[in-house]
């Protein structure tokens, strides 16, 4: 089968999650996944173009070089916040009762929704997609895609749910890649994306939220009957925590942000003898000492406003009594600690965190597995596998020439100083956070590289012992012969 790759880019508040993977027909290789800090980008939108771009050229660069290819195009996810939803319907009138209804003829009804449905302002909207809710024939309503498909009947009828975004955010995506010479093949709406990656075919089936939880936007999609049935989105995520912590404590959003991964948790109460750390940010004469307890009190408090709008649209949707598989986190976000129990707390549902699913044949690193902000950037390659997306990049001919002979393997030592929590920690208020954690310089020790030519043969361990087995046997015969003459 022939061999493409496909590139998707996830453009967050924070970060930009950027990944390649290997296609061959239905095997998927994720060969690159990296997240770079963004600029310009606010509540999932690109506020400013201009420096929104920087970071990213930078990120694909790298990507580029280190996987010595050209990246043609890519996949893009459309902004998660100031999304409409509206109810619309569409048509056909098939004039061949007795044919089959087939899925190219749903496939078509859906673009026909799509295209025909009428903008309440299209100088300002674009439609973001349209998720089929129920489909209708001559004497049946209310079927599902995979019940109308085979079906006999003149007409065909589908109901559906239209997400109306911001065009100016879709063309200010279009602009960021036109500057880069890498054409957009496609946009996707990331909620039914990353639920396609994180939940499995039960939990959507039985009644599930997804509540992705991003730096600045926290989105709420409803399932039910395999269907996303409700959506909403509230400008507020990770970024809120951090700016709370970099006001109360009067020091740097990078540090804030830091001492959160590290420390932030919900649920002050229950964190047993961690409440009782005390971290020293010497930073200023004299050292400001703050308790992660006191951390967690600020955390918690505005993450349980975020959950209270969360929860308040979940009752908007009507579909409260529906969510029979309870509520999956995913997103950065959802790695805060205690936050499942909260949520629990909060709300009455079964709460889990959404990792990506293992559904590909090899990863670059297992980390990906592990990492909920990931799921938006793999979940695109994924969608865009099952669209037969064409290759998204292109090898230089030197470099195919370079597989073809006998090349040399690089393998890279790094020699990286450890430092534990108890190496960190000087009793009740030791300092808990490494140096380069408070801005100072910290010199790294460079990798160490060394080549070994792949036609080159190692001798193997195994051998060399199996060789001195065999002359100490030998040196044992010739003596035992010599004492028997004697």
């Amino acid at each position: 089968m022939e061999e493409r790759y496909i590139a998707s880019i996830d453009l967050g508040s924070s970060k930009f999650g950027l990944c390649v993977a290997r296609v061959c027909g239905d095997d998927v290789q994720i060969v690159y996944y990296k997240e770079t800090p963004s600029d310009g980008i606010r509540s999932s939108m690109i506020a400013n173009p201009m420096k929104a771009s920087l970071p990213l050229k930078n990120a694909i660069r790298e990507a580029e070089e280190e996987l010595m290819i050209k990246i043609l195009q890519v996949v893009v996810g459309m902004p998660r916040s100031e999304v409409e939803q509206i109810t619309a319907s569409a048509r056909i009138d098939r004039g061949q009762g007795d044919e089959y209804i087939s899925e190219e003829e749903v496939a078509s009804l859906k673009a026909i929704a799509l295209e025909t449905y009428p903008l309440p302002n299209p100088d300002s909207q674009v439609m973001y997609g349209a998720v089929a809710q129920s489909f209708s024939v001559d004497s049946q309503i209310c079927l599902m895609e995979s019940d109308v498909v085979g079906t006999l009947s003149d007409t065909l009828e589908g109901n559906f749910k239209v997400f109306i975004g911001s065009r100016r955010a879709t063309t200010a995506l279009d602009k960021i890649f036109n500057s880069m010479e890498i054409a957009v093949a496609k946009k996707y709406f990331l909620p039914d994306v990353v639920a396609k990656t994180v939940l499995s075919r039960d939990e959507m089936q039985s009644g599930v939220a997804l509540v992705d939880i991003g730096a600045g936007v926290t989105s709420t999609a409803i399932y039910h009957d395999g269907i996303m049935r409700y959506y909403a989105s509230i400008p507020f995520g990770g970024r809120a925590l951090t700016q709370d912590i970099r006001s109360e404590l009067s020091i740097s959003e990078d540090l804030a942000e830091k001492i959160k991964k590290r420390f932030g948790a919900c649920l002050p109460n229950k964190l047993a003898s961690l409440s009782e750390k005390v971290l020293q940010i010497r930073l200023t004469e004299p050292y400001k000492e703050v308790s992660v307890k006191y951390i967690s009190e600020i955390i918690d408090c505005r993450m349980r406003e975020i959950l209270d709008a969360v929860l308040y649209s979940i009752q908007q949707s009507g579909l409260q009594n529906e969510i029979r598989s309870g509520i999956v986190l995913t997103g950065g976000g959802a790695l805060l600690a205690n936050l499942g129990n909260l949520v629990k707390d909060m709300s009455g549902y079964e709460v889990r965190i959404g990792y990506p699913k293992y559904q590909f044949t090899a990863a670059a690193g297992n980390g990906i597995y592990n990492n909920p902000s990931a799921a938006a950037a793999i979940g695109m390659v994924l969608a865009a596998k099952d669209d037969r997306m064409p290759d998204c990049v292109s090898i230089p001919e030197s470099q195919e020439k370079k597989e073809e002979e006998a090349e040399t393997v690089e393998v890279e030592v790094t020699v990286q100083n450890t430092v534990t929590d108890e190496e960190l920690s000087q009793g009740e208020t030791g300092t808990l956070l490494a140096p380069e954690d408070f801005g100072e310089e910290v010199v790294k020790p460079k990798p160490i590289k060394t080549k070994v030519k792949k036609s080159e043969k190692t001798p193997n361990k195994i051998t060399w012992f199996q060789k001195g087995v065999e002359k100490v046997r030998n040196f044992g015969y010739t003596l035992y012969d010599k004492m028997n003459e004697e």
